[in-house]
């Protein structure tokens, strides 16, 4: 039940951080509202580890160097979305995020990519993926 408590969450603020990064960049720019977010969000998880302290910080080490870059993809997601939602909106946007991180998922658990156990897909999956993308062309339409 918490998995999905904060599944909602990350969506919700996800989608609200769009639309604030959509309206910031109108005023000074993709860049610079990817710049500012990334920076508030620094500010925040630096805030939140300090009231935290629980010694995982030491571990640091241990990660692979490849996994430690993953937070500068959050450029390239912010100024992606931001870009989407001023040619299509929020909603068509988001709509076609889901499914591109549903698409992506769907090779990494199949592949067993990253360390993640290798999934079977079944016709469900495909279907569901399916179902999602004419969604997406039908409020296109």
């Amino acid at each position: 039940m918490l998995g999905i408590l904060f599944a909602l969450l990350g969506g919700a603020f996800i989608t609200l951080q769009g639309v604030a990064n959509s309206r910031i960049s109108q005023d000074i720019g993709t860049w610079q509202a990817a710049t500012i977010t990334q920076f508030t969000g620094f500010v925040l998880a630096v805030l939140l580890l300090l009231i935290v302290r629980d010694g995982q910080w030491r571990k640091v080490g241990k990660v692979k160097p490849l996994y430690l870059t993953g937070g500068a993809l959050a450029a390239i997601i912010i100024s992606s979305n931001v870009t989407a939602i001023h040619h299509i909106g929020i909603t068509l946007t988001i709509a076609i995020v889901l499914i591109a991180q549903l698409g992506v998922t769907f090779v990494i658990d199949s592949r067993g990519w990253f360390g993640v156990a290798k999934q079977k897909m079944k016709l469900a999956q495909f279907i569901g993926i399916g179902m999602m993308i004419a969604g997406v062309i039908i409020m296109k339409m």
